[in-house]
């Protein structure tokens, strides 16, 4: 790749950035299959506890908890976290 000519899969203009761009891609995407395996793994943690909270009487919902998982992602992401928590808490419960 010369100088003048853009990597076209990196958007980089030079072969050392095209390089180092594919490496931190890489740990992108370990990073993203990391992500998808736990929130799959939390999402049917959360349907289990909800189908023993309601196998005992128990309500569908718990909104303090619910609050609190929020609040958590809130603090931790900023405002993008509230969003996160919302579409946690659905994959693990499903749509009010």
């Amino acid at each position: 790749m010369t100088a003048d000519v853009m990597d076209q899969n990196t958007g980089a203009g030079a072969a050392p950035a095209a390089d180092a761009i594919r490496g931190k891609r890489e740990r992108i995407d370990e990073i993203d299959q990391t992500i998808i395996d736990l929130w799959l793994e939390r999402a049917k943690i959360s349907q289990e506890v909800g189908k023993t909270r309601m196998a005992s009487g128990g309500t569908r919902l718990v909104l303090a908890r619910e609050k609190e998982i929020v609040d958590r992602f809130r603090a931790a992401l900023g405002p993008d976290g509230t969003q996160v928590a919302l579409l946690l808490l659905r994959s693990g419960r499903g749509p009010l």
